[in-house]
């Protein structure tokens, strides 16, 4: 039998691996994720409507496009009889405590490979999976670039056993199928959908099942983000054997790279909270939410065009 089935009003049903010290029989999702427009002068003046896909409420501690890559691979694990989730991770990774927090609703026991030396004090990401049960390793930078190499893969196994492997940020094919399924549950007409990128895999998904009409958007939040359309074409070849050309990568809106900030994007977050009441989770969702609003001042989106923005981070709604 499958690791969850669906139930009614978004609670999925759970099937702990046996033994797992940590799982719960029911795991209480909201899906599919409420769609809100979002009512801006800035964005009527343009002519443009946004709607936001809260998936930051499918679970407060496993955000939506978290839950959509993993739970494919956690069905994968469980027939495959492995009890052990190994996944990588930078100290303020959210996958690193998603994946924890999956390992404690399902069971698995969970291990954490960290870039860089021990932490201390540990960040919020860091001490909230030791809490779920995850227990945490650390590879120097120099290994950590080589992480996925089979030398590293080895010596890993010898040191925490049998495992299964999840990639940095979850991106894999099985990854890819989760985000995918995103653009059914949207319940509106719609041209363009935006996400953020850190490893491209929700965008990669995403785009392959859009209609020809439609187009996405990804927003890096890495520095010298022209990588990702290379990622995401390899991404997309090896999941769904083609890769689809009604997608983009907009690189300018990084603000200094991963989990940096300047005065201007923290000044975006508090005037839009201010005006919406809503917090944006400040690594992914507000770079994402500045660049759609400097697209559309600067008249990059036609008028009478539909956006719908996909909100990744944890809910932060006051």
């Amino acid at each position: 039998m499958g690791r969850f089935r669906t139930l009614s009003h978004g609670i999925w049903k759970a099937n702990p691996v046996s033994g797992g010290r940590h799982a719960s029989s029911v795991l209480e999702l909201r899906l599919p994720s409420p769609l809100e427009e979002l009512f801006d002068e800035r964005l009527a003046g343009a002519g443009v409507r946004l709607w936001l896909k809260r998936d930051d409420l499918v679970k407060p501690d496993l955000p939506g496009n978290k839950w959509r890559k993993l739970k494919h691979n956690v069905t994968a694990a469980t027939a495959q009889g492995d009890h052990t989730l190994l996944t990588f991770g930078d100290a303020y990774s959210d996958h690193i405590r998603a994946t924890a927090e999956a390992g404690a609703c399902f069971g698995f026991r969970t291990i954490g490979v960290i870039a860089d030396d021990e932490h201390r004090p540990l960040t919020w990401s860091l001490e909230y999976a030791l809490s779920r049960g995850m227990r945490l390793a650390y590879l120097d930078r120099a290994t950590y670039w080589r992480k996925t190499s089979p030398d590293v893969i080895a010596a890993l196994h010898r040191q925490h056993g049998a495992f299964y492997l999840l990639p940095e940020g979850g991106s894999n094919e099985l990854a890819l199928r989760g985000c995918a399924e995103l653009p059914a549950e949207i319940g509106q007409d719609f041209d363009v959908i935006c996400c953020p990128c850190g490893t491209g895999g929700t965008l990669a998904g995403i785009a392959m099942t859009l209609t020809p009409k439609q187009t996405a958007i990804g927003f890096s939040v890495l520095k010298d983000g022209e990588f990702l359309a290379g990622e995401i074409s390899r991404l997309q070849r090896e999941s769904f054997g083609a890769c689809s050309d009604n997608w983009s990568v907009e690189p300018g809106f990084h603000f200094g790279g991963f989990a940096e900030e300047t005065p201007e994007l923290g000044e975006f977050i508090a005037g839009f909270e201010h005006r919406h009441r809503l917090r944006l989770e400040r690594v992914y969702v507000a770079k994402m939410m500045y660049g759609i609003f400097v697209m559309t001042v600067r008249g990059m989106f036609q008028p009478g065009t539909r956006i719908v923005a996909v909100i990744t981070g944890p809910p932060t709604g006051i």
